[in-house]
């Protein structure tokens, strides 16, 4: 009982100041990068999917970012993880429940564009739990074609950074119909 009184205390004294913090999901209107995530989306582009689909080799150079719902997981002799994803688009303007923006969440499209690959370290955090990074997850990933096409013929991207939103943390454009905007 006192610690909700505390919470609900906190969390008062944070909106009457002013002071809010989207939280590791990025709870806001807009998308929200967290502090060690900024650097990689100074620099990356958001380049059309069927572009670099077609011409891979056309994006080697350049950083890019994607967001993707996860499919599948697989390791890599190396270490890594190869993250299938089904590539979605990222709505500006994320869904909410009401007024409040603690009650909005990132949204993306529901429907696919098509599938990527993306390679990447998993941070502890996201290896087990109920949280872990697996299928219906939303991932964000940060790094550069790799000219390669994955087992669906979709791209591979070989990560130097990502974000993750479990299962329930995020919205897809099918969700319309019950939030508000």
């Amino acid at each position: 009982m006192v610690r909700q009184s505390f919470a609900a205390a906190a969390l008062a004294a944070m909106l009457l100041t002013g002071c809010y913090s989207a939280g590791i999901y990025g709870y806001d209107r807009s998308y929200v990068p967290l502090d060690d995530e900024e650097g990689a989306l100074e620099s990356a582009r958001v380049p059309p999917y069927e572009g670099v689909r077609r011409s891979p080799r056309e994006y080697l150079p350049v950083p890019i970012t994607w967001f993707g719902v996860v499919s599948s997981t697989e390791a890599s002799p190396d270490g890594a993880v190869m993250v299938h994803v089904g590539h979605r688009i990222h709505q500006e303007r994320h869904l909410c429940a009401d007024l409040e923006r603690e009650t909005c969440r990132v949204t993306v499209s529901q429907r696919s564009e098509g599938p990527f690959t993306a390679k990447l370290r998993l941070r502890p955090d996201d290896v087990s739990g109920r949280n872990r990074l697996q299928p219906g997850s939303l991932i964000r990933a940060y790094g550069r074609v790799t000219g390669g096409y994955d087992a669906e013929g979709g791209p591979v991207v070989s990560a130097t950074y990502y974000r993750h939103w479990p299962r329930g943390q995020y919205l897809t454009t099918a969700d319309r119909s019950r939030m508000r905007r």
